[in-house]
């Protein structure tokens, strides 16, 4: 695509953040669109959000477990940005209506201490780069319509990223085993989904593997104090006005949120 294709698509999706709306598929009206042309879309997106000074402090990943690939009809992993303003304290109460399609993944976060550059990162490199590992909610908001959409669409659409929420008790890489870390997700008081972390690709930091290494295809890397979302290991759960959201992380703490 060329740029101005590019551009316009930014200022469709941009139109409908500010409209709380979603837009036609991309994938229908452009069947020809690439995923390198979806990213083109995604850094303009986010070189705007920079020039209107947000600060960038870490990128999501998205569709890295068998659940999310199921559910979405997806089958690879993308990324997205996350922005400060994005990032909500636990116990935060969150304006509903600032979303679209709004769902809520549990995940874990990595807190890097190093930078982490591709190609031919590997799981111990990212292992020794992280700070701390922290339990996580991703508020999931879709500016493009769900129906029959592809991995196009999504990284476009910053792979549906709207926010996170952070909570429970920071953890070193060494005192828990990360493959076994589990979490029970509520919605008002009743258990919806449940999961643990090695469904994320088989060790949730295999994510960030291969966030670093596809980052170096694109000629960026991962830096020190960025916090990275490695992908969820529930289904999304659909929330809505008047929610209150719980995930029991057992020995890693919860993390809750409500929406008004």
């Amino acid at each position: 695509m060329d740029q101005n294709q590019i551009i316009a698509i930014a200022d469709e999706l941009a139109e409908a953040e500010r409209n709380r709306s979603m837009v036609p598929r991309l994938t229908a009206r452009y069947p020809e669109m690439t995923i390198e042309d979806s990213y083109a879309v995604q850094n303009e997106w986010r070189r705007r959000g920079e020039a209107a000074g947000r600060r960038l402090v870490g990128r999501k990943i998205g569709l890295t477990s068998k659940v999310m690939q199921e559910a979405t009809g997806i089958t690879e992993p993308d990324y997205g940005a996350i922005f400060d303003d994005m990032v909500y304290e636990n116990g935060s109460v969150i304006e509903h209506g600032q979303y679209t399609g709004v769902r809520i993944e549990v995940e874990l976060a990595f807190v890097l201490n190093e930078d982490l550059a591709g190609p031919n990162v590997n799981l111990y490199d990212v292992l020794r780069a992280t700070e701390y590992v922290v339990p996580a909610l991703e508020i999931l908001s879709s500016r493009i319509e769900m129906q029959g959409r592809t991995i196009v669409d999504t990284i476009s659409d910053n792979a549906a990223m709207g926010a996170m929420v952070v909570g429970g008790r920071p953890v070193k890489v060494d005192e828990v085993d990360l493959r076994w870390v589990s979490a029970l997700l509520y919605r008002n008081e009743t258990i919806e989904e449940s999961g643990v972390a090695a469904a994320v690709l088989n060790h949730p930091a295999s994510g960030v593997v291969w966030l670093a290494n596809k980052l170096a295809q694109h000629g960026d890397s991962l830096k020190a104090g960025e916090i990275v979302l490695a992908g969820s290991f529930t289904r999304p759960m659909w929330v809505y006005p008047g929610d209150t959201v719980h995930a029991d992380y057992r020995e890693l703490g919860s993390v809750t949120c409500r929406f008004v």
